[in-house]
């Protein structure tokens, strides 16, 4: 059996419909798929459905952006087997995404103003099916503008950069306002489901796990398309001294990815799905 425990559909920032990514996986013999869309449960009903029909449990999930205060880091937080529309989840993520949308239409209107052609209305329509434009949707039309020929490359850098080690900040980055990522646990715990720290390599969070595992972490994300190996022994190491559920995922973006990597290709196995469902059951007695 083939397990991914991470995938973006066209209701976050991948390209790809709910129905296009369960025939990928169905096509490369995925059998358990986790939808873990930012910040929203949207589409995840119908998800379950359809992977119902294709022979795939399809394990309805978020991956909510939190922050780390103390130490001024991104942390994002999966959810396994949540209910869809909990009103905990709603409550705190609809915010969220209302905001990213709003900053978003303010990067393109500053685009704008810097001379590049592109227009609003066609970043809504890259986004649409969708809770909102992302990034990676004003990218496809500075694309389709012919100022690059790619997501992720030097213009994202230069107009997205966060002004860390002392750069100036790119002239579309806008701060966006993260919940506590021990909130995003606690949300997670209060829907029903199982929540898991998201990539820590990625963003430096293995400092924060004490500080979570009280909160109620469950799990850590060990297997990552952005993980190296010390980064995977780290994982390990914590998960075993706080009895954390191993998971991994492709954390599967399509080809609005900063890897293209195929869905179950970084799949820890049916063990973590037996893992996360023994876990649900023993917090939800």
């Amino acid at each position: 059996m083939k397990v991914e425990l991470h995938c973006h559909t066209n209701i976050s920032d991948c390209p790809l419909s709910i129905e296009e990514v369960l025939s990928l996986a169905f096509a490369q013999d995925v059998s358990h798929l986790a939808v873990t869309n930012h910040d929203t449960t949207k589409g995840l009903k119908e998800a379950i459905k359809l992977g119902e029909q294709l022979g795939i449990e399809v394990i309805p999930g978020i991956e909510i952006s939190g922050y780390d205060f103390e130490r001024n880091r991104r942390v994002h937080i999966l959810g396994y087997f949540i209910e869809p529309g909990h009103h905990a989840i709603e409550a705190v993520c609809q915010p969220l995404v209302e905001q990213r949308h709003q900053a978003s239409k303010e990067m393109v209107e500053r685009l704008i103003s810097a001379g590049y052609n592109i227009n609003w209305q066609r970043c809504l329509d890259i986004a649409d099916g969708g809770t909102g434009v992302y990034k990676q949707h004003i990218m496809q039309a500075l694309i389709e503008a012919n100022y690059t020929d790619s997501i992720y490359g030097s213009l994202y850098k230069k107009i997205f950069n966060r002004g860390q080690n002392g750069e100036q900040p790119g002239i579309a980055f806008i701060p966006m306002k993260y919940i506590d990522a021990k909130t995003a646990v606690k949300t997670i715990l209060e829907a029903g489901g199982v929540p898991v720290l998201a990539h820590p390599g990625q963003y430096g969070n293995f400092e924060m796990v004490p500080g979570l595992v009280k909160a109620g972490l469950q799990g850590i994300e060990v297997w990552h398309p952005l993980h190296n190996k010390m980064h995977e022994n780290q994982a390990k190491m914590i998960a075993n001294k706080f009895h954390l559920v191993m998971t991994g995922g492709a954390d599967f973006h399509g080809a609005y990815g900063e890897k293209l990597v195929l869905l179950g290709s970084k799949s820890p196995g049916i063990e973590a799905v037996h893992e996360l469902k023994s876990r649900k059951k023993m917090l939800n007695r």
